[in-house]
């Protein structure tokens, strides 16, 4: 899936990425029932973002394209209604909470237990999110590769 590089607002995904998503969830479907399993999830995490507010939705579609391509074992789906993205033990290793959801001042990016963030007695887990920038794209793919490594 190509990213959008250098950007910090988004008009949603482009036809670019919407249809390669389209496909993927069709070769999953076309799995069996571990693959339909996997296009579900997919299908709920895309049906999540569209509810989101235009802010959080630009920011929650970017996330989307860095985690898959950061991680791209990891299983899209929804958790708390959140989008979410688990491993293959069908645990979540990180989420994205929508400021709109909760009425927040800012989105967050959550770190759960199944990540591989540990690094003595403390360290961060949530990370908040207001614009996305080329700097924010890059911490994001480097935390995902740690996360899941």
């Amino acid at each position: 899936m190509p990213a959008k590089r250098s950007q910090t607002e988004s008009d949603g995904f482009s036809a670019d990425e919407r249809a390669a998503m389209k496909a993927r969830a069709e070769e999953l479907r076309a799995e069996g029932k571990h693959g339909a399993k996997k296009a579900d999830g997919l299908q709920a995490l895309l049906e999540s973002i569209a509810k989101m507010t235009p802010q959080d939705r630009a920011l929650a579609e970017r996330v989307h394209v860095t985690v898959t391509e950061a991680a791209p074992g990891l299983w899209p789906k929804t958790w708390y209604g959140m989008p979410a993205y688990a491993n293959d033990d069908g645990k979540v290793v990180l989420a994205f909470k929508n400021a709109g959801k909760f009425n927040l001042r800012y989105s967050t990016l959550e770190f759960q237990d199944a990540s591989n963030l540990d690094d003595g007695d403390m360290w961060p887990v949530s990370f908040a999110l207001q614009t996305w920038t080329p700097t924010v794209e890059k911490s994001i793919s480097e935390l995902v590769k740690a996360a899941t490594a």
